[in-house]
């Protein structure tokens, strides 16, 4: 069944019923204003996003949207349909802020979900259809299929703070090393449903070349350094249950994304598979 959700903070190396969800990816950061709900013109061709150096690390613990930390970083909205149907305001918004130092790219995300949905206990079963954050990665911007090796990666964070993404053998793993995560729900930043959860996550960077076989150390993050980078969100409601289907075998309903993909044969889940599909990010100091 759907995991119950507390009001405890959720913490771990990468890391359910009326929720908003405010995610801090020592990424991100937030203001307290309302979601945006305009889907600007945003493509992976678009100019880089400047993100803003931070000499003052945040906590990654999922508590607090008025960080002054976070007040350094803009909020950017995740409008796009990536797959399956749009769904109303009330079921999924989603916006997001980033920061950086030399050891982290931070981000901070505010999701509104009405249902938050984690029915495997498999952190590497079909863990794309279990609400999840999924962060998009491509150190040096070089675009290019990635789907099983490590020249980009597609990090699927889930609710249990766990970081699984294809590795060399094609097959899911674990890295949970690579992306620090915390999120908790905050009811008192709105009075009624639904509330507002803080996510964030420090995420690092690796080279080209990592291998499963030959980890390689992460990189040292740089002023004017371009990286790939694109967010979306796996948003099951578990509506499919109400037709007989077990909790396990629930399929998401929504994948929404911060940057507009031009489909391939009507498809736009292309992240997963090609880095060139990601937007561009500049680290600005």
């Amino acid at each position: 069944m759907p995991h119950a959700i507390t009001s405890r903070t959720l913490t771990s190396w990468v890391g359910l019923t009326a929720v908003s969800v405010a995610l801090t990816f020592a990424l991100l950061g937030h203001s307290g204003s309302a979601l945006a709900s305009s889907a600007p013109s945003v493509t992976a061709a678009a100019a880089p996003l400047s993100v803003a150096y931070s000499a003052t690390a945040p906590t990654i613990d999922g508590t607090n949207l008025d960080d002054a930390i976070w007040q350094q970083a803009t909020w950017q909205p995740m409008p796009y349909l990536m797959a399956g149907t749009k769904p109303q305001s009330s079921d999924f918004t989603g916006r997001y802020r980033l920061l950086w130092d030399e050891q982290y790219l931070y981000l901070q995300a505010e999701i509104v979900d009405d249902v938050l949905w984690d029915s495997r206990p498999n952190p590497l079963e079909a863990y794309w259809d279990d609400d999840a954050l999924e962060v998009f990665i491509d150190s040096d911007a070089s675009g290019g299929k990635h789907f099983d090796n490590h020249s980009a990666l597609a990090y699927h964070v889930a609710l249990d703070n766990q970081a699984v993404d294809i590795g060399d053998d094609g097959k899911p793993h674990l890295y949970n090393a690579h992306v620090k995560s915390a999120w908790q729900r905050v009811a008192s930043n709105n009075p009624a449903a639904p509330y507002p959860i803080i996510w964030e996550l420090a995420i690092r960077l690796y080279p080209n070349n990592y291998t499963d076989a030959k980890p390689l150390s992460p990189l040292t993050l740089q002023a004017n350094q371009i990286i790939g980078f694109m967010l979306a969100y796996c948003d099951n409601d578990g509506s499919d249950v109400s037709t007989g289907k077990a909790p396990s075998q629930s399929v998401r309903e929504h994948f929404m994304g911060s940057h507009f993909i031009q489909p391939v044969n009507g498809d736009s889940n292309r992240g997963y598979l090609d880095a060139s599909v990601f937007g561009k990010l500049r680290l600005s100091k």
